[in-house]
């Protein structure tokens, strides 16, 4: 039988929906200077609570965290020749967003326990091109923030916090996106809290909020009726979340605290059914002292396990059945998470924007990018040896349900001999 399906919705978000359609009005904005600038009543009401869920000044909703990243940059100053500083381990936007304002993304290596980014490694990368540093709360915990802030202030940069797999994690008691000087979270189909497509910024800097509102929504046209001298990077987009999409969140907002508990709940009960399996080890709790459990990461010691990850997870995978709404997935289980973002063609090729290759090669970038195999140790080492991540920890998962994947678990790590032997012939 196929695992079950996470479907969070229920009554709630099907009222809101249907509030929203009796409206007639699924999106509230004008890409002017206007009373509608900043979107409509339910996109409105949903930054309210956002903010009063995460304990900060300013909420901004977005269609995407990838466009919420793009939008901090901006509103950051960031621009050509500028550096910003990024990890090599997680989704490819969180590096590319310097990239939307011609400035070069320079990776800094990952922690080996925790794959946050290490903040010895950020203080290796700064230069006086460094404008900025984007930290991703990865797999479901917070970077360790202190630090990294120490530096920013010691150099003059700008935080962003890249929280799309954290929501509700705290560091050291203190929400995350509320750490550094603006924080961007996810809303798409398979984060913690779910409309589809979406995203959440949030900052306490009037200043910065300002500046997000109109990347968000045709800074361009707006700035010609809104007194401003500050005209840096107001080139904007269409980053705006719909009215529809707002109602849903609001409704899950409330239910993520629960949802929350229950991965946590899960993931000790999992992590006891998992104990004692030789060369696997369960997750390490870093500085932050919290874990949200977006995904369950495994660290594999080939040595002690007598037998490749690789074909470890492959005869895995055989075990296990599909889950509901997620079929054509397979097993959704992985070696590995990314391959770290520097690999990448675009990075290996530095070929950007144009004939001149900006920003990479561009006049206006005075320093040379390191884009070459083993710049980040850590982060090759945990992608192509050590990490395997599942998600047979989510809310909808039962005792039962977490049974079976721990039982097929122990089966391979009982018959790695057998395997090894396998895996030899394949190879």
């Amino acid at each position: 039988m196929p695992f079950p399906a996470s479907n969070p919705f229920g009554a709630e978000e099907k009222a809101a929906a249907q509030r929203v359609l009796d409206s007639g009005v699924l999106s509230g904005f004008i890409g002017a200077w206007h009373s509608a600038f900043l979107g409509g009543p339910e996109v409105r009401a949903f930054e309210q609570r956002w903010a009063k869920a995460c304990s900060t000044d300013f909420a901004i909703a977005v269609n995407s965290c990838t466009s919420g990243l793009f939008a901090c940059i901006g509103a950051a100053g960031v621009g050509p020749g500028d550096e910003v500083i990024v990890s090599p381990y997680t989704m490819s936007a969180s590096a590319v967003a310097p990239l939307i304002f011609n400035s070069v993304p320079i990776f800094a290596d990952i922690d080996p326990q925790t794959y946050t980014l290490d903040p010895a490694s950020i203080r290796e990368r700064i230069t006086p091109r460094t404008r900025a540093i984007v930290v991703v709360h990865i797999f479901g915990q917070a970077a360790d923030m202190d630090p990294i802030m120490a530096l920013a202030d010691e150099h003059d940069l700008v935080v962003i916090e890249d929280a799309a797999q954290a929501p509700l994690a705290t560091y050291k008691g203190r929400p995350v996106g509320t750490l550094g000087h603006m924080g961007v979270f996810s809303l798409n189909y398979h984060k913690h809290i779910h409309t589809g497509e979406g995203g959440m910024v949030t900052t306490n800097s009037p200043t910065f909020a300002e500046k997000v509102q109109l990347i968000r929504n045709h800074a361009e046209a707006v700035m010609a009726g809104k007194p401003s001298s500050d005209l840096v990077n107001m080139i904007g987009f269409n980053f705006r979340l719909g009215e529809m999409e707002a109602a849903i969140g609001a409704c899950q907002l409330a239910k993520a605290p629960e949802l929350v508990a229950r991965r946590k709940a899960n993931v000790a009960k999992l992590e006891s059914m998992l104990a004692g399996i030789p060369g696997l080890s369960m997750p390490v709790i870093g500085p932050a002292g919290d874990h949200v459990f977006y995904q369950h990461t495994l660290d594999f010691d080939r040595d002690a396990a007598d037998i490749d990850r690789d074909v470890f997870v492959k005869a895995l995978k055989a075990e296990l059945p599909v889950t509901e709404l997620r079929e054509s997935e397979g097993p959704i289980l992985s070696a590995g998470y990314v391959r770290p973002l520097y690999l990448l063609p675009m990075f290996q090729s530095e070929i950007g924007y144009g004939q001149l290759q900006c920003p990479f090669k561009c006049p206006h970038y005075g320093g040379r990018a390191n884009y070459s195999k083993g710049i980040c140790p850590n982060a090759e080492r945990a992608h192509y040896e050590r990490v395997i991540i599942h998600e047979y920890m989510r809310p909808a998962m039962t005792e039962t349900d977490m049974r079976d994947f721990a039982n097929a678990v122990h089966k391979i790590a009982e018959h790695a001999r057998e395997l090894r032997a396998v895996g030899k012939v394949e190879n």
